[in-house]
């Protein structure tokens, strides 16, 4: 039995809100973060990379780094910049991309469900970014960034939801990055209570992106759980802020490679060996070739585009993560060949989002790479199916665009 729960968040008046609102931490460094918060005090990066505000030598997991974004997420509170929401609410959250629209429901989920694996996750998380993530909400007091989730699709929510969204103005509707964002308040404790009903059925919540911040605050919760001497289970702690969508309304965009070298191949040796497990044809279209289909690939080598076509038992059609394309590539090709077997910590791959385009393939091969593979994209099932098996997704395997903003919502742990 899942739990969804209305919060009362922390939140910018609606005339701060494109000014507040920034992209989440982990997708830029300090120096590009500090750019992108040039002049604008109220940006969020103030709290979620608050190493911009300190001296440029500073550790950037130095303790003085969560107290200055304890102290920026007060100060945006103490200029009325950031106001609380007197009673729970639920936030709809609209992003619109290109043309392509996804909306999803701010509310907080259960530790305990992801304890108990209804909230299911498929990547694994280093110690060292949980670690930061723990001080940085445990010191701050609060989630500062939703949690990106998915699940089934459930017909009776998306009613309640679109209902509101007709009948309802949006307290937030700006543009920012290109990207239209627009947020409902669901402020009437009726339909709040519809809607947690409507996903108690629900089978399982799926992390598609956020596994440091939700490990993160289960940790917090586990370690305030131990030291409270009056615990109930109904603290706020116990639950983290999350974003929710329907997976039929998400879209997973390409990751492909690039590799300096061919690990002392000539260019007709490499291609040989390519053969062993893959069909090697000439893309004679004009362009950049993107596959249309899975276990198919793009391969740019010298100033041509190649089609690759995965062969008959290059991998198990069984096994769901042995049947991704990334899986396909990296055991059949990236690690046997190239030699390149641990793509987390090999400087010789590189990894370039579909965002960017094909053609950011092509220039990093003529500045200087050696061969670039373009990607047929990981699809939500794939995901869904590899977390209901507990296994593990290989690296790099999903991008999502775009991005949920933080700072649009904040959910305090203590009330």
């Amino acid at each position: 039995m899942a739990v969804y729960k209305p919060f009362r968040a922390l939140r910018p008046l609606p005339e701060y809100a494109n000014k507040v609102a920034a992209l989440p931490y982990d997708v830029m460094s300090s120096s590009e973060a500090k750019e992108m918060a040039k002049g604008n005090p109220y940006s969020f990066l103030h709290v979620d990379k608050a190493e911009i505000d300190l001296p440029v030598d500073t550790y950037i997991y130095d303790m003085s780094v969560y107290e200055k974004a304890k102290e920026n997420l007060l100060n945006l509170s103490k200029k009325g910049i950031l106001i609380q929401d007197k009673e729970p609410c639920f936030y709809i959250y609209r992003q619109i991309m290109g043309g392509r629209s996804q909306t999803g429901l701010v509310g907080c989920a259960r530790v305990d469900d992801y304890i108990d694996g209804t909230i299911k996750k498929h990547e694994l998380t280093r110690a060292d970014k949980e670690a930061d993530r723990i001080r940085h909400v445990d010191i701050c007091d609060a989630n500062t960034g939703p949690i990106f989730l998915c699940y089934r699709e459930k017909n009776e929510i998306a009613d309640i939801i679109s209902k509101w969204q007709r009948e309802n103005s949006p307290i937030y509707d700006f543009i920012q990055g290109g990207v239209s964002q627009t947020v409902w308040v669901i402020n009437d404790a009726t339909v709040c209570d519809s809607l947690t009903k409507a996903f108690a059925p629900v089978e399982a919540f799926y992390i598609a992106d956020g596994h440091h911040r939700c490990a993160s605050a289960v940790n917090v919760a586990k370690m305030r759980r131990e030291h409270s001497f009056d615990y109930t289970g109904k603290e706020e702690f116990n639950y983290f802020l999350s974003a929710l969508f329907p997976a039929g309304e998400l879209e997973i965009m390409d990751y492909n490679r690039v590799i300096a070298d061919l690990n002392g191949y000539s260019d007709e040796e490499f291609i040989e060996r390519v053969r062993e497990k893959f069909r090697v044809l000439p893309f004679i279209a004009q362009g950049c070739f993107k596959p249309e289909k899975k276990h198919t690939f793009g391969m740019f080598l010298s100033g041509k585009w190649h089609v690759l076509e995965a062969k008959d038992g290059a991998f198990d059609e069984n096994d769901p993560v042995e049947r991704l394309d990334v899986s396909i590539l990296q055991n059949n090709l990236i690690s046997p060949i190239l030699g390149i077997n641990d793509p987390r910590t090999d400087k010789r791959i590189d990894f370039v989002g579909g965002i960017r385009g094909l053609h950011e393939l092509e220039e990093k091969v003529n500045g200087g790479m050696r061969v670039a593979f373009s990607m047929y994209p990981t699809t939500l099932e794939d995901l869904m199916s590899i977390a209901d098996a507990q296994k593990v997704m290989p690296p790099k395997s999903t991008w999502f665009e775009p991005k949920l903003l933080s700072g649009l919502f904040i959910h305090k742990l203590s009330e």
